[in-house]
């Protein structure tokens, strides 16, 4: 098995029942934890979770990440409770404040983030570690709850919680208060640098020095012996971003114009016909610049760059043939 930690990310271009054989297959050649997504209004992480824990053995299932919005704290909590009733101490709680204008589309008003993320961080906890929970907050209004476990195990659960952040301001608070940092995809490896910054200003807040906080890193794995077709792939799924998440793509360092001309084209969500009309004004080296894209040899090279700079494990989301990835990954990515 490979010495170099390697996890897989999952969204929804697979069906479960394929989700659930790729993650047995990612288990098989050393893969160290699956995280599925919950971004977009397509596919919750939970279900798709306990599917990957009930069909597996010893590989971490991790939220890639949920929102601190949407579910009321007290679920939150008994939510992964019931994920660590069917696989105990693999599972990871990887938690972010969303995005706009998705949440405000539905209702959601995402005042104040780092306070929500906080006040939600520790009243998880408490739940978890089975206590009876009084905390009236200014986004959390809880009255002596606690989960209340009849049936089963009562010990403190061991769910660790990493702390989605893109801003410098919640990687700081990840530093702080995270188990772990889930860093964001589709950022160029020199803004690991920036975040590893934060990461360490947070961490010392705590006592604490950035090696106590874990630092798994999204990234989108676009490979294929076939060069061209690998980026085309990664140039696909960049255009969307462009057009979705621009301040992800902005923190990358893609020019303002590029965005701009990239807007006149897509509206929002972009059909698959505008995301198509568009993908031509996105050059192959700022598909590169966000992406593990090309061959082989370069898409390593690449993750390689993220982790000098600061990724503990990369979470590799495969475009194209998830199998040929996983093998091409089973090595692992040290020269």
């Amino acid at each position: 098995m490979s010495k170099d930690r390697v996890a897989l990310y999952l969204q929804d271009a697979h069906s479960l029942q394929e989700g659930m054989e790729l993650v047995q297959y990612a288990e098989e050649k050393g893969f160290e934890a699956v995280w599925q997504a919950e971004s977009r209004l397509v596919r919750d992480a939970i279900v798709p979770m306990a599917a990957f824990a009930a069909v597996t053995k010893k590989i971490k299932v991790a939220s890639g990440v949920t929102n601190n919005w949407t579910r009321n704290i007290g679920l939150l909590a008994a939510t992964f409770l019931t994920l660590d009733d069917l696989a105990q101490d693999r599972i990871i709680c990887g938690i972010g404040a969303w995005w706009d204008p998705l949440a405000s589309k539905v209702g959601i008003d995402r005042r104040k983030p780092l306070s929500a993320m906080r006040e939600t961080v520790e009243v998880f906890r408490r739940l978890l570690n089975m206590e009876n929970v009084t905390h009236f907050g200014e986004f959390h209004h809880v009255d002596g709850i606690q989960l209340d476990v009849v049936h089963g195990r009562r010990e403190p659960r061991n769910v660790p919680v990493y702390i989605g952040a893109t801003g410098m301001k919640m990687m700081e608070m990840a530093g702080e208060i995270g188990d772990g940092v889930c860093l964001n995809y589709l950022v160029n490896p020199k803004y690991n640098l920036q975040a590893m910054d934060a990461l360490e200003r947070g961490a010392k807040k705590a006592g604490r020095s950035i090696d106590d906080i874990d630092r798994p890193q999204l990234m989108i794995c676009s490979v294929d012996n076939d060069r061209k077709k690998a980026l085309d792939g990664a140039r696909k799924m960049i255009t969307q971003y462009l057009g979705q998440q621009p301040h992800l793509m902005k923190a990358s360092g893609v020019s303002q114009e590029l965005l701009d001309e990239i807007h006149q084209v897509l509206t929002w969500p972009a059909t698959d016909e505008q995301i198509e009309a568009a993908m031509h004004i996105v050059p192959d080296d700022v598909v590169q610049m966000c992406t593990a894209a090309g061959s082989p040899e370069e898409v390593k090279a690449k993750v390689r760059e993220y982790v000098d700079n600061g990724c503990t494990c990369p979470i590799l989301y495969p475009l194209g043939d998830a199998k040929l990835m996983i093998d091409i990954f089973a090595d692992g990515y040290s020269s």
